[in-house]
């Protein structure tokens, strides 16, 4: 066995109903004043309308900032360490998908009041230093896993984005709460979903820092999604199923966070980066040929993931056997969960697959955990077969 670290969230709390407890988690640490960062669709929803009573009860001071968008640009990171500042926030709540709970980590670095970094200091691996506010991730999809990762994702420019990867970033408690993923459409689920199996997968696969223990939570990550995915998106209402997969999301983060993400993702950020295509979503188009791409190395691994998402459909035979079938389930995941599945039913012009490549070779900090080394040619061999 390879020497390995590994590093998560302090404490996990999975329970339909948890969230309406937020005021009473944030007195238990100390807190009087809370900052919680979502965005506008939570609030027009009213999913924080069972929440914010409490705080008023428990005699705490909530402020709700609402602005964050999807690859949240450098701007709204600002602003909302602005209102953490000018609240003198004790404790800062991240609250919606990955990219309000990404922004919720740099608020809780930059907004300390003992804190001397801007963001452009703490961009990359380590850079992060002193210490944070309490922080509270609290996922209303079940795809990003970021409530137990130590990485932040920031649009910079047009179409680049920056990690800020710390120890730092790991929050101090996750709330999983089913209820608050129940209005979720069906499309929003899929692809989250989907976005969720791609980290168990690479995780699974990585080739640098792939563990026994990301394995683990890798394998039980796949078995929770692939059983549940249908219902959480045909039948959305089934709190059991939304519960199994934000757990499921939730373990696939544990382990991606520890043995890291690979092509399928760095194949994604073009699609996000230039025509906003949604995270999950992006990975979801270019899965299955990535996949197949792989196939020459990985297909040992593939073929022991197979039995977690097919289960008693599976057919008896040998490795080659067992990762076709594990292919070709995924490939069928987005029709049969009412997504497009080829980049030209997303509306990606072909002209652009070859920029896309060259971008696509910008991701070396995933490129170098995949289990095949991927040339620009192969990238743009691989967008072709998903146009």
């Amino acid at each position: 066995m390879q020497p390995f670290s590994f590093a998560t969230t302090a404490q996990i709390l999975c329970e339909s109903g948890s969230a309406v407890r937020l005021a009473e988690l944030c007195r238990e640490r100390g807190a009087q004043r809370v900052l919680i960062v979502t965005d506008p669709g939570i609030t027009r929803f009213g999913l924080l309308n069972g929440v914010l009573p409490g705080f008023a009860s428990a005699g705490l001071n909530v402020e709700v900032f609402d602005q964050v968008v999807a690859d949240p640009p450098e701007a709204i990171v600002l602003n909302a360490v602005e209102r953490a500042r000018a609240l003198e926030a004790q404790l800062v709540i991240g609250f919606g998908g990955g990219s309000s709970m990404d922004v919720a980590k740099l608020v809780a670095l930059l907004a300390h009041p003992s804190c001397a970094q801007s963001l452009k200091d703490i961009y990359g691996v380590g850079n992060a230093k002193g210490q944070r506010l309490p922080l509270i991730q609290v996922p209303t999809t079940a795809g990003t896993g970021s409530e137990v990762t130590q990485i932040a994702i920031i649009t910079t420019g047009e179409t680049t984005k920056m990690g800020v990867v710390s120890p730092l970033l790991l929050p101090d408690l996750a709330v999983l709460d089913a209820d608050l993923t129940l209005g979720l459409p069906p499309a929003v689920t899929a692809a989250t979903g989907i976005d969720a199996m791609v980290h168990a997968i690479e995780a699974y696969t990585s080739k640098i820092k792939k563990n026994p223990l990301s394995d683990l939570l890798a394998r039980e990550a796949l078995r929770l999604l692939a059983a549940n995915l249908d219902q959480a998106v045909h039948n959305g209402q089934n709190r059991e199923a939304r519960q199994a997969m934000l757990l499921g999301a939730l373990l696939a983060g544990q382990a991606f966070a520890n043995s890291p993400c690979a092509a399928v993702h760095a194949l994604a950020y073009p699609l996000g980066g230039h025509f906003h295509i949604p995270h999950g979503l992006s990975n979801a188009l270019v899965l299955p040929h990535v996949l197949r791409f792989n196939a020459p190395l990985a297909m040992p691994l593939y073929a022991e993931l197979a039995p977690l998402i097919l289960g008693e459909r599976l057919q008896p035979g040998d490795a080659q056997s067992l990762c076709e079938q594990f292919i070709s389930e995924l490939a069928a995941l987005n029709q049969r969960c009412g997504l497009p599945s080829r980049l030209r039913d997303a509306e990606v012009p072909e002209n652009m697959l070859e920029q896309m490549a060259s971008d696509a070779m910008l991701q070396q900090r995933l490129l170098v955990n995949n289990p095949r080394e991927v040339s620009e040619a192969d990238a743009l061999a691989i967008y072709r077969a998903a146009y």
